[in-house]
């Protein structure tokens, strides 16, 4: 797929010059070019406004990945409102704290999510008039009738909006990351965005093609879209993540980068090898991973069949992160990578004093100047920083050369008898084993140790659990950890609880466990 050279970047300039050139291949395979995407993002503009929506309003999205959802994005985008795109694994009640804790305007929603979007809007207040559905929701006005009727120009108000993320909400409510708008020209891409991709070696129109194979409520995931169609470079969508489609995708389209997660990797390397075999991915200049721990043992088979390719990062909604390529991390095997030009990474202790190299503390991080707030909590807000510094809870260290190498989260470390325990590692070596397909290390109550080690295991396909399987993959864990490091016990559940980005909801399978006791 060929993308000739504009003039200029941006969504709008491109469709003005290039109105046919494929922006989007919707999942089910049909190209949506420039020119179509800013017609239907124009009239949703006219629509929002039409409706009574001013700078800094907000809209809500509960769709799944589509040109629907992009064209939705790209209107709030043009128009100075805030963009919120909702996990739609979340139930009605959560969906509806969210519409009220971000003071939506206007809420539009899929009819596959039905049931859901109308409890959510029922309990959030949300108005009759401000519901709108792809396809047929009960009480929500079809989407074809926002902007109906409104002309085929652009909004009057032409100053940029912003996504507000929430927060996974893996330790308690979801929290908005909401940042000032910049009243910038929404048709100028803003030099982060290019500086972004730079720090991957992707620059505009170098005949990129970006495949997104995980849902756009995620951070990073809308963004790599968002930027890719802004750079000339069409975005590939698909609606749910397949191991072999991903690659007959990357095939039929000569995809070049993506945004992965390592259970995506692992999820490759299980298919046979005659299926890996049978797709042509030569066209693969950068696949990005992140958001999740990559088992040290699955990078380095995805290196050797996918080559230095493989590029990982650490970043955070907030601002600030690091990167490091295939060649490199086969030269720092574990590492996340130096800081991205302009931002900074230290190592803290308790006390918020900075730590030597080599030494393990809390990770801070900034990017430049750039402020942000978590959303009605300034407490979250507060607690998170260290002067202009901020952390994710992350722990970690920097070695001599200044690459960070994270061990685990702060609120995961389980203290046994006194000593320090990383289930992050634990885990990169239990998952290695052939019947295992997900596991989870957390620390739950001993009398004497405070803690000690428990594994759940997902077991692998046609595996069944037994005090047999136990004892081999403990016998197993033996053999690749030092003692003080096996679990104690092994319980099973025919899956765990993860996010489609890969994030586990470790929390939910602690709780049960510290039930009557003071949690540490």
């Amino acid at each position: 797929m060929s993308t000739t050279a504009a003039k200029t970047l941006g969504l709008w300039n491109i469709a003005g010059e290039q109105p046919e050139l494929p922006a989007l291949i919707d999942p089910d395979g049909r190209a949506v070019g420039y020119g179509e995407l800013v017609a239907k993002a124009n009239r949703y503009a006219l629509g929002l406004e039409a409706l009574g929506l001013e700078t800094g309003d907000v809209v809500v999205l509960l769709q799944p990945n589509g040109s629907e959802l992009v064209a939705a994005y790209f209107a709030a985008i043009q128009s100075g409102l805030y963009i919120v795109v909702v996990n739609w694994h979340l139930v009605g009640p959560e969906i509806a704290y969210i519409l009220a804790d971000s003071g939506a305007k206007a809420f539009l929603a899929h009819e596959r999510f039905a049931d859901t979007a109308v409890a959510a809007a029922d309990e959030a207040g949300i108005p009759a008039s401000a519901r709108f559905a792809v396809g047929t929701v009960p009480g929500f006005r079809r989407v074809e009738e926002l902007g109906a009727g409104e002309g085929e120009g652009r909004p009057q108000r032409h100053t940029a909006g912003s996504p507000m993320l929430y927060t996974s909400g893996t330790t308690g409510r979801p929290k908005g990351v909401r940042r000032p708008l910049t009243g910038a020209d929404p048709d100028q891409v803003p030099a982060a965005s290019t500086w972004f991709f730079g720090v991957f070696g992707i620059g505009p129109f170098d005949e990129h093609v970006h495949l997104c194979g995980s849902p756009l409520y995620h951070t990073a995931v809308l963004n790599f879209v968002a930027i890719s169609i802004q750079l000339g470079h069409p975005a590939v969508l698909m609606d749910r993540w397949d191991p072999e489609e991903m690659l007959r995708l990357i095939e039929r389209h000569r995809v070049t980068h993506s945004h992965m997660v390592p259970t995506q990797f692992r999820r490759l390397l299980a298919l046979p090898d005659d299926v890996r075999a049978a797709y042509d991915l030569s066209s693969l200049r950068v696949m990005i991973h992140g958001a999740a721990p990559c088992p040290l043992e699955v990078k380095r088979r995805m290196l050797d069949w996918w080559g230095p390719v493989v590029t990982e990062y650490y970043a955070a909604t907030e601002g600030g992160g690091t990167v490091i390529s295939g060649e490199d991390w086969l030269r720092k095997p574990g590492s996340v990578g130096l800081p991205w030009p302009g931002s900074t990474i230290r190592i803290l202790d308790d006390a918020g004093e900075e730590l030597p190299a080599g030494e393990t503390g809390t990770v801070y991080m900034k990017m430049g100047e750039s402020k942000f707030e978590y959303h009605k909590d300034k407490d979250k807000t507060e607690k998170a920083r260290v002067g202009d510094l901020f952390t994710l809870g992350d722990v970690g260290h920097l070695d001599e050369d200044g690459y960070l190498f994270l061990h685990d989260r702060k609120a995961d470390l389980i203290i046994s008898g006194g000593v320090n325990i990383y289930p992050a590692e634990i885990e990169g070596e239990l998952v290695m084993h052939p019947k295992i397909a997900d596991v989870a290390v957390f620390g739950v109550p001993h009398e004497d140790w405070g803690e000690e080690i428990k594994a759940v295991v997902q077991p692998a396909p046609g595996v069944e659990p037994s005090g047999a399987l136990t004892a081999e993959l403990l016998d197993y864990a033996a053999t690749r950890l030092a003692k003080f490091k096996l679990p104690r016990s092994v319980d099973y559940l025919d899956e765990l609880p993860r996010d489609p980005n890969g994030k586990l909801y470790k929390r939910r399978l602690r709780a049960p466990y510290w039930e009557g006791h003071p949690v540490p």
